[in-house]
């Protein structure tokens, strides 16, 4: 085979098209330069790796030296975990000559005018996009989609997540839900997702849940007006008056996310997609039991819980309070329920009306009448107000009082001065 022969198969190498002039690389013939300018993306190999920057030859006079700020959207990345040498990688062009003539390029800004297309497909499509965790920031996580999507922390999961650094690597599945190009800001969801995934398991749920079913749960949130509990794909809402015969400042009282509970089915609005439940109809209700172990008349041991200014409240039972009225008190008139009883004091009291629908128990501390009147016949000398003077009875102030007698009073008898002639003062 001749020389010549030999020429024409062989490869071509970069020596074909450049030549080292005083140190510079310089093209044997001007014709092949590629032509671009600043903002094209270009492609080129990966020639040179330092801690700070990266080299990349695009067939140019000089190489491209990509900065390692503007190497990936991951802050802080070691510039050997993301290139090696030999890649090919585009990246776009930031400044065709600095002020030392080095062609200055951007392989996350190349990524990101290629991403940004893919992404704003992604949207008008409501097509799903993926891309792993790379950060944790304040409200949310960042995620590698080609660029910097943000996940609010409120859209990570159906339910409230409170670790997010447990996310941190994970690849996840999200929806964009909005787009700004100006400020080259993608928001994403994850949730919208998640709730797409569980849309056929909550028609499911909904069409077999019926009033008064009795059905398992988790406790998934927690918030001031009440508990929401998840169905297994969907969540139902326990309200606050709901969750306890007692009465409830706060649900964290009574249950903690994470509890599996039985609850029973108060209300399903299909329409609406919502369902109301119900804790304290799972459990016995402490008033109804009093109420069936209690009858009129007969005495019940109690705790002053609150003091009023028309009586004082008695717990009974757990959760079971009853009102002794202030003119129940005490036989006397009573002007503060203080007088009689404090708050924490054991009482020994008398039911004197239950009222099971208003679910009231009214009591009393004073005796039976019976008990009275036996009182005062085993020798309570006290006079009894029927004995006492009808008001009408009693003199008026400006009527004239009848004259006391010789004995009447507990001052001097009448007369007792007439025999004070008789004594003999030692007068002279």
């Amino acid at each position: 085979m001749t020389e010549t022969t030999k020429n024409a198969t062989r490869e071509l190498t970069m020596r074909d098209f450049f030549r080292e002039e005083n140190g510079e690389v310089i093209p044997v013939d001007d014709s092949v330069l590629i032509d671009f300018k600043d903002g094209d993306i270009v492609e080129g190999e990966v020639v040179r790796i330092d801690k700070d920057e990266v080299l990349v030859d695009i067939g140019y006079k000089s190489e491209g030296l990509i900065p390692s700020n503007e190497l990936s959207i991951r802050k802080g990345a070691d510039p050997t975990e993301i290139v090696e040498l030999g890649q090919h990688i585009e990246a776009l062009v930031l400044q065709k000559e600095d002020a030392d003539g080095r062609l200055i390029l951007s392989a996350k800004r190349a990524a990101f005018e290629k991403a940004w297309n893919r992404i704003e497909e992604s949207y008008n499509e409501q097509r799903v996009v993926e891309g792993p965790v790379i950060e944790v920031v304040k409200g949310g996580l960042i995620i590698d989609i080609g660029l910097r999507g943000f996940l609010p922390a409120s859209l990570v999961d159906i339910r409230r997540v409170r670790n997010l650094d447990s996310f941190l690597g994970q690849k996840l599945e999200s929806k964009v839900i909005e787009l700004n190009r100006s400020r080259n800001n993608v928001v994403l969801s994850r949730r919208a997702v998640l709730e797409e995934e569980r849309k056929e398991e909550r028609e499911k749920i909904l069409t077999s849940l019926e009033e008064g079913q009795i059905v398992k749960g988790t406790v998934s949130n927690l918030v001031d007006f009440g508990a929401f509990v998840d169905l297994e794909g969907i969540d139902g809402l326990i309200h606050i008056s709901e969750l306890s015969w007692n009465h409830v400042d706060h649900p964290s009282e009574v249950v903690e996310v994470g509890e599996e509970v039985e609850v029973k089915v108060l209300e399903v609005d299909r329409d609406r997609e919502r369902i109301s439940l119900g804790l304290k109809q799972t459990r016995k209700d402490p008033w109804q039991e009093i109420v069936e172990q209690v009858e009129i008349g007969g005495q019940i041991k109690g705790r002053i819980t609150k003091l009023v200014s028309f009586g004082a409240f008695v717990e009974v039972a757990e959760g079971v309070e009853g009102l002794i009225h202030i003119s129940e008190l005490a036989e006397h008139h009573v002007e503060t329920p203080d007088e009689i009883v404090r708050s924490g004091d054991e009482v020994d009291a008398r039911i004197i009306d239950v009222d099971a629908k208003r679910r009231r128990l009214s009591l009393s501390l004073r005796p039976k009448k019976e008990d009275r009147e036996e009182q005062r016949e085993v020798g309570d000398d006290r006079p009894r107000r029927e004995d006492r003077p009808r008001r009408e009875d009693r003199p008026r102030r400006d009527e004239p009082r009848p004259e006391r007698t010789a004995t009447s009073g507990s001052g001097l008898r009448t007369g007792a001065f007439d025999k004070l002639s008789d004594l003999d003062l030692g007068q002279e």
